[in-house]
C-alpha cells in the first residue's frame, strides 16, 4: 500500500495519541484532495495499540475514506476533536482575524486550530497556533465575563485566551481550563504540576435557563448521582454580581487524569455521534441502536443497563436534548472500553417536546413494551429487575423541588421545571 505523501494528497495532518503515561505516539496521517478526506493508520500504532473507533475504521494500513455526511466530510473519531455551537463561533472568529472567511475554512484546517486542546487523547500537527507557549493566569471571574461578553457579542476582548482554553461543543460560552487543587479563583489555559482539568460552564441571559443554567444543570447531576448514575465530579463556583449569576458550573472532565507524579495524562474518548456516524445536530439516534452499540463495544451486559439507567432518567426529567454527541465512551491503552460519566444532562424541553434521541422509533411517551424491548436489549435478567431501576430513577428526580430548593434556584425556575415534571412523569405512567 502507498503511504500517503504531499505528493499525492494535500494538505496533510499528521494525528498522535497521549497514553495514559503521558507517552505520545503517532497514530497516522490525515489528508485532504479537492473531493475527500482519507486517513491512513501508522504502522508501529497497528502494531502496538488497538483501533480507535472500532464500528466505522478498519485496523489496517490501506488509505479510507472518509464519509460525506455527517461530519462535513471528515471520519467520526476525528469530527469528535471538532468544536460546535460556542467552540466553532471561536474559531470563526480566529480565522477571520487572518482574513479567511468561514465558508473556505475545512475540517482539516479547524482540527489543525485545535492542536492539542481538544477532549480526548488525540492531538493534530502541524498545529495552527503553538498553543503550548498560550499559558497565561487569568482571574476566574474575568474571563467568564469576558466570555459571557462575547457571547453576547459587545467584545474580542481575551478572545487569545479563549481559543488557547477550547471549547466542548454545545451554545453555551465555556471553557477547559486548569487550576490548582482547592483554588477556583485563578485558572489556566495549560496545566503545570498537580493541576485539575475542569470544563467551565458560563452563563447568559439569553440561554434558556438564563443565569440560572449552572444550578440546574447542578440540580440534574445531584439526581443523577442520587439514581446511581455515575457523573463527573463538579463544583458551583461563585460568580462576579455583575455577571448576573450566583454560580457558573465547573465539571472535572473525565478524559483527563492526574497521574501518581502529578501529572495530567488523557484519554481517548469517542462520542456515539463519531462512533456509529450519527448527526448530532437532527433526530439521528435511537436508545435501541446506543444500547447494543454500547453492549458491543464495552464487551459488557452492564454497559446496556448502564445506558437503560440513563435513557430512563432523560424520558422522566425532560431532558430532551439527549443528541448523539452527548453520549461518549472512554478506551484505555489496552484497548478496552467503557462508557463515560454522564453529561450535558439539565432541563432541556424541545419545540415539539420529542427526544432527540428515540425510545425505538418514538420520540416521546414510550409504550410499556418499547421500555420492556429496550431492557431485553439491555440484558436485564427480567423485568423486574428493569423496573427496579425505573423506581429508582423516578425516586430520585421526584427530589427535583428540595434539590433545587438546596442550590438556591429561583422560587419561579423551580415552579416551571417542577410543572413540566410532573406532566412529564403522568404522559409516561404506562411505564412503571
Amino acid at each position: 500500500m502507498m503511504p500517503l505523501t504531499n505528493s499525492i494528497l494535500t494538505p496533510k495532518i499528521n494525528v498522535f495519541r497521549e497514553l495514559s503515561k503521558g507517552k505520545k505516539i503517532q497514530v497516522g496521517v490525515l489528508a485532504q484532495n479537492k473531493q475527500s478526506v482519507y486517513f491512513q493508520y501508522d504502522n508501529t500504532y497497528l502494531s502496538s495499540q488497538q483501533n480507535l473507533s472500532p464500528f466505522k475504521l478498519k485496523f489496517t494500513n490501506e488509505l479510507q475514506l472518509a464519509p460525506k455526511t455527517p461530519h462535513n466530510k471528515q471520519h467520526g473519531v476525528f469530527a469528535d476533536s471538532l468544536p460546535d455551537g460556542w467552540g466553532l463561533l471561536l474559531q470563526n472568529r480566529e480565522f477571520k482575524k487572518k482574513g479567511r472567511h468561514s465558508s473556505e475554512i475545512t475540517a482539516m484546517d479547524r482540527l489543525s486550530l485545535v492542536g492539542n486542546t481538544g477532549m480526548g487523547a488525540l492531538s493534530y500537527e502541524p498545529a495552527y497556533s503553538k498553543q503550548d507557549e498560550i499559558n497565561q493566569n487569568f482571574e476566574l471571574s474575568a474571563l467568564g465575563l469576558e466570555a459571557q461578553a462575547v457571547f453576547n457579542g459587545q467584545t474580542e476582548e481575551v478572545m487569545q485566551a479563549l481559543i488557547a482554553a477550547g471549547s466542548s461543543g454545545g451554545a453555551r460560552p465555556k471553557a477547559q481550563l486548569y487550576f490548582a487543587p482547592n483554588d477556583f479563583s485563578k485558572c489556566r489555559t495549560n496545566p503545570i504540576k498537580g493541576d485539575q482539568a475542569w470544563l467551565v460552564k458560563f452563563t447568559s441571559a439569553n440561554l434558556p435557563l438564563k443565569h440560572e443554567e449552572g444550578l440546574c444543570e447542578a440540580v440534574y447531576l445531584t439526581m443523577a448521582r442520587c439514581a446511581k448514575i455515575d457523573t463527573a465530579d463538579w463544583q458551583l463556583i461563585s460568580a462576579p454580581k455583575e455577571s448576573g449569576a450566583s454560580h457558573w458550573l465547573a465539571l472535572n472532565r473525565f478524559d483527563r487524569q492526574l497521574s501518581p507524579k502529578g501529572q495530567l495524562t488523557k484519554i481517548h474518548m469517542h462520542s456515539a455521534a463519531g462512533l456509529l456516524d450519527a448527526d448530532f445536530r437532527m433526530p439521528s439516534l435511537d436508545y435501541q441502536e446506543l444500547i447494543k452499540a454500547s453492549r458491543v463495544l464495552c464487551k459488557s451486559p452492564q454497559a446496556g443497563q448502564i445506558q437503560f439507567a440513563r435513557a430512563i432518567f432523560n424520558l422522566l426529567s425532560c431532558n430532551q436534548d439527549d443528541h448523539a454527541k452527548n453520549w461518549a465512551f472512554l478506551q484505555n491503552d489496552n484497548g478496552s472500553w467503557k462508557p463515560s460519566p454522564f453529561y450535558d444532562i439539565t432541563y432541556s424541553p424541545t419545540a415539539f417536546n420529542e427526544h432527540s434521541t428515540a425510545f425505538i422509533g418514538y420520540g416521546k411517551e414510550p409504550p410499556l413494551k418499547i421500555i420492556q424491548q429496550l431492557a431485553t436489549d439491555a440484558s436485564f435478567s427480567s423485568w423486574q429487575e428493569a423496573k427496579e431501576v425505573i423506581e429508582k430513577v423516578s425516586d430520585a428526580i421526584s427530589q427535583f423541588t428540595s434539590v433545587a430548593k438546596s442550590q438556591g434556584v429561583q422560587k419561579n425556575t423551580i415552579n416551571q421545571i417542577q410543572k413540566q415534571l410532573n406532566k412529564t412523569w403522568k404522559d409516561n405512567s404506562q411505564i412503571f
